[in-house]
């Protein structure tokens, strides 16, 4: 299992008197989770995905494709979707990582509470993974088009789609304060 940690990484030892050189410990890459600081001292080509289901058990994201192509994987990092899949934990150093057990709160976040409105949920797979998209394209488009929502390309295998969209659709109306 990959090492990970809360607390500050270990250092190597003072080079002994011999003439072998020091050893030299990985250097353990810092990463903000769901507003939770680690030390990710493992591989530093691991998968993201992996750091997270495995280490730190937050298992909302999940594994569907392995090449970055499903969004079943997708995260918020530093506030913009990733797929966490195909992002090695080098690339994140330093970095924020929000998964959906990160927007949780005692009140639905406006994204949620239109997937319920929209009864997009079917076998629930890809839903995390939609969610995290359709959030970051709410930021960046407050008041998305068709194009705009067709565009986020997260796959859903049990179709549905139609339902996805006016789910996007109407979290923009909520994220707007239209309480249609």
């Amino acid at each position: 299992m990959p090492k990970h940690t809360q607390i500050p990484a270990a250092t190597a030892a003072p080079p002994s008197a011999s003439s072998a050189p020091p050893i030299r410990l990985p250097t353990a890459l810092p990463i903000t989770v769901n507003g939770k600081p680690y030390f990710h001292e493992g591989d530093p080509a691991m998968p993201l995905l992996w750091f997270l289901r495995d280490s730190l058990r937050l298992t909302g994201s999940k594994y569907g494709c392995d090449n970055g192509q499903c969004g079943a994987c997708s995260v918020l990092l530093d506030g913009k979707a990733v797929r966490a899949c195909s992002l090695p934990m080098s690339a994140i150093a330093n970095k924020s990582v929000t998964t959906i057990e990160g927007i949780e709160a005692a009140t639905l976040h406006p994204v949620q509470q239109a997937w319920i409105e929209a009864d997009a949920i079917q076998c629930g797979y890809c839903q995390s993974g939609q969610i995290i998209a359709a959030i970051d394209l709410l930021k960046r488009k407050p008041r998305p088009g068709e194009e705009d929502i067709a565009s986020i390309g997260n796959l859903c295998r049990c179709g549905s789609h139609p339902q996805i969209r006016r789910a996007i659709a109407r979290a923009a109306e909520l994220l707007q304060g239209d309480k249609k």
